[in-house]
């Protein structure tokens, strides 16, 4: 096959489309300082092998390897077992894509069968699907589906403490959708926890879907099943988002709580950091809404000689239906990432994730504890899994103190949060050790 670039009429229409004047306008955001550094300076003519090389060494100048991460806020630095690249590595596997032909692709589609498997079990719920491109996005898809099932209720309670960007993805999703309000349910200012009574006071007839992150934002554990009750009372769904998937292992499953529709990010199962992506979506639901459900699900059945097998038993992409009848747009299959996930959850097992998940719980607060005796205090009284907000006085210079020391301290909450101008966000995982606390504690606490 040929690879026909944009021509420069393509790349103006785009562009045009976007308002944007110029293509360099996209990556304006980045420090100039930055990007005039950007380029290689290699020698023309140059040898494959001597390319390799200056690339090579180049790249081991990074420092991404020497510094002690506390970095979260819906990515998470987690163990990545061997035997998981292994398997994904292989031929038959590295390039999945949509099992058409379920007959020809029997190993994928049963893979993917087993994944969904595994999410109806960390969710409580009944079905799962696949296909889901990550976190933010199957989230908003969720919404879809709530609107779906209750085509007149028209105002979606989403909560304030939820991630960022799964908020602005939400937000982007339903633009087209004039018809559907969006309302912003405040945090308690002590718990760090949706605000249940403002809830319960725009709860009315018209409530389509209550949005709330277990855990939040700020690493806080939302009480799934009062914020469900308060939906259900009104006749709305319940929808949790989960963006570290690893506390699923140890927290109530959302099912188990009353939630009708839970979602999140499948990163924390076997796929390492890799800048930002690709995320792994997860979406399980009750069986009264199975249709209504967007990507593919999977199926298992039997062939002409009686032997199991497995099938795309409802595809509701417009290609596989009517367009419409579709109720999703959905075209890329992230089956490698979900066999990723798969290899890692099977390899854990239930009693090895609830114990990843203990020892995840037991170092946060173990962190969160030095960092006390320190005298930097936690921003929120709420149960934590995971990761925390702390307040630090002049965040900017104790974080850039912090990297100096070689430290990712965490994720100012400002940019996101201006009413929590002192607050960090620090994750901690199996991946640090008690010594990235003292010495946490210590740069912080000159800092401030």
């Amino acid at each position: 096959m040929r690879f026909m670039p944009h021509t420069d009429a393509d790349v103006r229409a785009m562009l045009d489309a976007i308002s944007v004047d110029q293509i360099e306008d996209l990556i304006a955001h980045v420090p100039a300082s930055l990007r005039s550094t950007a380029g290689i300076a290699l020698a023309p003519g140059m040898s494959e092998q001597d390319v390799a090389a200056e690339v090579t060494a180049l790249a081991n100048q990074n420092r991404a390897s020497d510094l002690a991460s506390f970095l979260g806020g819906g990515y998470y630095n987690h163990y990545v077992p061997a035997v998981v690249r292994s398997v994904i590595s292989r031929a038959e596997f590295a390039t999945s894509y949509t099992p058409y032909q379920a007959e020809a692709s029997q190993g994928t589609t049963q893979a993917i069968f087993e994944f969904q498997t595994l999410i109806t079990q960390l969710t409580g719920l009944e079905v799962a699907n696949a296909s889901m491109y990550d976190g933010a996005s199957a989230a908003a898809e969720a919404v879809l589906m709530a609107r779906r099932i209750a085509p007149k209720r028209s105002f979606v309670a989403l909560s304030r403490a939820l991630w960022p960007d799964y908020r602005a993805t939400i937000r982007a999703y339903l633009s087209a959708v004039s018809s559907v309000e969006i309302v912003e349910v405040p945090f308690d200012a002590t718990s760090g926890q949706m605000d249940l009574r403002e809830l319960e006071n725009i709860a009315r007839d018209n409530l389509l879907c209550v949005v709330a992150g277990y855990p939040n934002g700020f690493g806080i554990v939302e009480p799934l099943g009062e914020i469900a009750a308060i939906a259900h009372q009104a006749g709305a769904l319940a929808i949790a988002v989960t963006a570290e998937g690893l506390a699923l292992g140890l927290l109530k499953a959302p099912g188990d709580l009353g939630i009708d529709i839970a979602v999140g990010e499948g990163q924390s199962f076997g796929l390492p950091l890799q800048f930002g992506g690709p995320g792994l979506g997860f979406m399980a639901a009750r069986n009264a809404h199975l249709r209504q459900m967007p990507g593919r699900l999977v199926g298992q059945t039997r062939d002409a000689d009686g032997n199991r097998a497995f099938t795309l038993t409802l595809a509701t992409r417009e290609q596989h239906i009517r367009r419409e009848r579709a109720t999703s747009n959905i075209c890329t299959n992230h089956s490698l990432c979900a066999l990723a996930a798969t290899v890692y959850l099977s390899l854990m097992g239930r009693r090895g994730l609830r114990e990843l998940a203990e020892r995840n719980v037991e170092l946060a607060h173990q962190a969160h504890d030095v960092l006390s005796a320190g005298g930097i205090q936690r921003r929120f009284s709420g149960p934590f899994f995971n990761e925390f907000v702390v307040k630090i006085p002049r965040v900017a210079s104790a974080l850039t103190a912090a990297e100096d020391r070689g430290i990712l301290a965490g994720l100012p909450m400002a940019p996101d949060y201006p009413d929590l101008d002192d607050g960090v966000l620090i994750a901690v995982t199996e991946m640090n050790r008690a010594s990235d606390f003292t010495q946490l504690r210590d740069v912080l606490a000159e800092a401030r």
